[in-house]
């Protein structure tokens, strides 16, 4: 058996997993804010390992996912966390525990993404490499420019300021290879394709569940 705690991605997809089997089961549970915060901050080195790109996005998921933990000391549930700021008049309010969660559920989201684009550029590249002997170009599908860009467009872009995203574009260019990625993670492709699979499976029913803390109490998401 693998070592997980060398394994930083399937760390990642059997945290949300756990999650994933509160949010569905027969007599659903709210998530635990100790939970949710623990699975959260083991995505931040994946952040760290995409470069200058995502620096900007790192420090603010990591402060936001440090500023949970620290909620969690003192507070139970993801859903007692919102009410209470609800009660308190302070859900919109810079550094309020509901703002940050709304944040670190787009860094959640924006890693499902990115696995999904990846997932996606690698099928495409399996058929085009049968075609690239003809055409000579290179299709080894190694670069991750283009997932993260739709990824970053889809999710963080639309709250960023003009500035934050000319420097994203910008370290796009900076962004590891797949390769250099899967070995920072120690994953060969066949592995992360799976552990990357798994955690968007894990992570779409978490994900849901937190737009709907916000959706049922007419808070909005799109701040």
């Amino acid at each position: 058996m693998a070592d997980n705690n060398h394994k930083p991605l399937r760390k990642i997809s059997e945290s949300f997993k756990e999650l994933e089997a509160t949010v569905n089961s027969q007599t659903p549970d709210d998530i635990d804010v100790a939970s949710f915060s623990r699975a959260c901050s083991l995505i931040s080195p994946l952040f760290g390992c995409l470069g200058i790109a995502f620096k900007f996005a790192e420090m603010d998921y990591v402060a936001k996912v440090n500023d949970l933990v620290e909620a969690s000391k003192s507070i139970g549930t993801l859903q007692a966390m919102v009410e209470r700021d609800v009660k308190a008049n302070t859900v919109k309010k810079g550094g309020s525990h509901t703002r940050n969660l709304l944040r670190v559920k787009r860094g959640i989201d924006m890693v499902k993404v990115l696995f999904e684009q990846i997932i996606v550029t690698d099928q495409c590249t399996r058929l085009l490499q049968l075609a690239s002997v003809w055409s000579g170009r290179d299709s080894s599908g190694n670069s991750l420019k283009d997932a993260a860009t739709k990824a970053y467009a889809q999710v963080f872009a639309p709250h960023h300021g003009w500035a934050i995203r000319k420097a994203v574009a910008a370290g796009m260019y900076a962004l590891p290879t797949k390769a250099q990625l899967l070995q920072k993670l120690n994953e060969d492709e066949p592995s992360a394709r799976i552990q990357m699979q798994s955690y968007i499976t894990a992570s779409a029913p978490v994900i849901l569940y937190i737009d709907k803390l916000f959706l049922t109490r007419d808070l909005g998401v799109d701040w």
